[in-house]
């Protein structure tokens, strides 16, 4: 089965609108069940980690989830508000046979989904996915009373993942003499992110982290990282951390109020790393052989890392393909401009304050600021267009289009730049992306592209 004839999987877990199919607790009783079904085909007694981020939909979810499974014969350990990498690494120490995240990561309050962690701590495979949807359509097959699941709750969960991230700081470094600004977004991390970095040594200034089950993401957290800026000037900080909803996703602030976002938080973990290695007397060692980042990364970025010596590869959009090429080519760092960023040697997924951690301790161990470490590498500017078409408009093989991209590719690609055509994968929509080191330049080719598209669809 294709992602694409797939009923309820998409690129990562189950996603949608609360009350409306398949974001409903019917489903997710069913979806439990199914799950306990199919884990019990290779396992007698199988165990099953549950987190959940700060949506007040979670609670329902939760509950559904853990009845589901439980009626399969399956145990849960319920693990409360938790970020989703906290989910994989629990679940890896836990020895538990899956590990469950009810969150939906940087989106508004009224979208949730679910999504899935192997023994391992890692994404599932298609066929996995393929197995639970086949058994959905199945009748129900209720473990006799003797054999029901059991439930019960890890109370010290936070605790220990707030351990695991502090282990990826340098013992020999510390944060002392920091003053850093966190916000959780009033996610998943409200509780623990403000403590990673205070136990670590710096003096933490907190916002996002006061949830009540609506707000999460609401003007705060990575997906808005304007309000984080300004308490970073306002309160004399040295770094914003900005997560979202699930505390996978970093951005990061200068005290200037200068955003950094994935594409140069990569960057700055990349020339650490080949530091690093000369430092130990290697140029390169093949686990840090190349780097991974997706369609959207930043052209000047990509040149930056290879003027490294690193190889550049681009995977489509999303974390899960990022991972993909990571672990096809036996490489341990890639990334996305929103921030998604995989540390392999640190974690199996990408973790917001796992990052963030890594480019703090970069910067302590060269002595130079993120903006230090940065300088030279200047970004290209981008110029995104959304262009909306009839359903069944073929633009690809619509003449006046492709001449119009032709044109504009002629024109941009000689001054140093780059187009990129998308088509959304859940709405008629074309993203028509322009990039080049001259801001009009990008804003005339893809203006261009797009009213050549919106004319041939009139």
């Amino acid at each position: 089965m294709s992602e694409d004839t797939r009923r309820y999987f998409g690129t990562d877990g189950i996603r949608g609108t609360v009350g409306q199919p398949p974001i409903t607790a019917d489903f997710a009783l069913r979806l439990g069940h199914a799950v306990g079904r199919v884990l019990r085909r290779t396992q007698a007694h199988p165990s099953v980690l549950i987190g959940k981020d700060t949506r007040l939909s979670g609670y329902m979810f939760e509950s559904a989830l853990e009845s589901g499974l439980n009626s399969a014969g399956a145990d849960v350990v319920l693990l409360g508000p938790v970020p989703t990498p906290a989910v994989a690494y629990l679940t890896r120490a836990q020895r538990a046979a899956l590990g469950i995240v009810i969150s939906a990561s940087h989106n508004p309050y009224h979208d949730n989904g679910i999504k899935f962690f192997d023994a391992a701590g890692c994404k599932l495979p298609d066929e996995w996915e393929r197995e639970v949807e086949a058994a959905l359509d199945e009748p129900p097959q209720w473990a006799d009373a003797a054999h029901i699941g059991r439930a019960r709750r890890l109370d010290d969960a936070a605790g220990r993942y707030i351990e695991f991230c502090k282990a990826s700081f340098s013992t020999h470094l510390s944060l002392r003499g920091l003053k850093i600004a966190v916000d959780a977004a009033h996610g998943a991390a409200y509780q623990i992110a403000p403590k990673v970095f205070h136990e670590l040594g710096a003096d933490v200034v907190a916002m996002g982290c006061a949830p009540d089950g609506l707000n999460i993401n609401d003007g705060v957290g990575a997906t808005h990282p304007e309000a984080l800026a300004r308490l970073v000037q306002e309160s004399g900080a040295d770094y914003g951390i900005a997560l979202d909803g699930d505390a996978d996703r970093l951005q990061m602030i200068g005290s200037d109020g200068r955003l950094f976002n994935g594409d140069e938080l990569l960057y700055v973990l990349a020339a650490d790393r080949l530091e690093h290695l000369r430092t130990r007397g290697k140029v390169r060692g093949p686990q840090h052989a190349g780097i991974v980042g997706t369609q959207m990364s930043n052209l000047a970025v990509e040149r930056a890392i290879t003027a490294l010596g690193y190889e550049f590869v681009r995977a489509k959009v999303g974390d899960r393909y990022v991972l993909e090429e990571l672990t096809q080519r036996g490489w341990q760092l890639g990334g996305e401009s929103s921030g998604h960023i995989l540390c392999l040697e640190r974690h199996t997924t990408g973790d917001g304050l796992i990052s963030a951690l890594q480019v703090l301790r970069a910067c302590a161990a060269r002595e130079r600021s993120v903006a230090e470490m940065l300088a030279g590498v200047q970004l290209y500017p981008q110029q995104l267009i959304n262009v909306r078409l009839p359903e069944g408009f073929d633009w690809s093989a619509n003449a006046a289009v492709q001449s119009a991209v032709q044109d504009a590719e002629r024109e941009i690609t000689g001054q140093g730049g780059r187009i990129l055509l998308r088509a959304s994968g859940t709405e008629p929509v074309v993203r028509v992306m322009a990039e080049a080191p001259d801001a009009q330049l990008a804003e005339r080719t893809a203006r261009a592209i797009a009213e050549a598209m919106e004319a041939a669809a009139a």
